[in-house]
């Protein structure tokens, strides 16, 4: 996925407390530079700063980040001669979501098997419609008027 040009995720979306990877084709990258390393913190303090070497590929250079923070990610590229492109003094900046909560358990019981619990909802729904046609035709068979109707329109 391309959020700006020129850097790219394996990802749709920049999710908290897991790992993704970077690409990099910027100016460093057209450049011809052998080394690059990618600086990165989280939120308006950069916090957590980070700074990784990139490795070179036909692709650009890339490298694997842990997002451990919701905050938005901050990152900046230089490369051995401390040259920087930081998106002209801008910096790239990414909006992280937030991580999916897990069901937590409450008492004693926890809900462990996905499996049983939709199982049991089929067996709710299957029980529910039983009931269903026994309350509606139960009354017809016990009555003989378990006959189909005819509309009039079709005896014409």
């Amino acid at each position: 996925m391309e959020l700006v040009k020129n850097i790219f995720f394996n990802t749709d979306k920049l999710i908290a407390n897991s790992t993704v990877k970077i690409s990099y084709t910027g100016l460093l990258f057209q450049n011809n530079s052998e080394k690059v390393f990618i600086h990165y913190g989280f939120g308006n303090n950069w916090d957590n700063l980070t700074e990784v070497e990139m490795t070179k590929t036909e692709l650009g250079f890339q490298a694997e980040i842990v997002l451990n923070s919701e905050e938005p990610l901050n990152l900046c590229f230089k490369n051995s001669n401390d040259e920087w492109d930081n998106n002209f003094s801008n910096n790239y900046t990414f909006e992280i979501e937030s991580a999916p909560t897990a069901l937590v358990a409450v008492g004693e019981e926890a809900i462990v098997y996905p499996r049983r619990l939709r199982k049991s909802y089929i067996w709710s729904k299957k029980i529910k419609l039983a009931l269903y046609r026994i309350f509606r035709y139960f009354p017809k068979l016990i009555s003989g008027n378990y006959k189909r109707e005819i509309n009039n329109d079709e005896n014409v």
